[in-house]
């Protein structure tokens, strides 16, 4: 069964988690806590890159999605609601560290290509996580954003405070390192 899709599909019990989370009532919370928490971590450890940082951005983001739940319509999916906190939660903390300026010269890698088309079959889903994870912030961040998230460089820019060009340097370099790591593991 499919929780918090949108507002048609949630069933009776999903509609009092929400409805009791909005007033305050523990178990709701702890519901919905329990039903997200495992998504919206992974959403904070891909934007983080360890697992400590994650915890404390999974915890602050939980802290908001409380404190603004009267702000949810009832419209379009709660999880993608969720998820947009959790992600502005995570990029509040890395401008805050201002680790989105500070990204490491991969010059040298431009001209990295992959002869190899099978090192990408060989790769595993947490082997790549990893090596994402592994990326400078700045680049991590985009590419998160970009390819997972699905964001436009021009929605990016604007909520990096970046310039779009910006935007597609840090998605090409964050490519280019990957495949860099991906062909020196494979």
């Amino acid at each position: 069964m499919q929780l918090f899709t949108d507002k048609k599909h949630l069933n009776t019990r999903e509609t009092d988690w929400i409805e009791g989370a909005k007033r305050g009532e523990r178990r709701c919370q702890k519901a919905i806590y329990d039903h997200l928490s495992g998504k919206m971590f992974a959403v904070c450890l891909r934007y983080m890159g360890d697992r400590d940082s994650a915890e404390d951005i999974l915890q602050d983001g939980f802290v908001t999605l409380f404190s603004k739940l009267d702000s949810y319509s009832g419209e379009g999916s709660f999880e993608g609601w969720a998820r947009k906190i959790f992600v502005n939660t995570a990029l509040m903390s890395l401008r805050k560290k201002d680790a989105l300026k500070n990204t490491e010269d991969v010059s040298a890698a431009w001209n990295i290509t992959s002869d190899d088309p099978t090192a990408i079959q060989k790769i595993g889903y947490n082997d790549l996580l990893e090596m994402v994870a592994a990326l400078p912030p700045g680049f991590r961040t985009v590419f998160n954003l970009y390819i997972i998230e699905g964001y436009s460089h021009k929605e990016i820019a604007e909520m990096l405070g970046i310039s779009e060009t910006t935007s597609r340097s840090q998605l090409q370099r964050a490519r280019v390192l990957l495949q860099s790591k991906i062909k020196e593991k494979y």
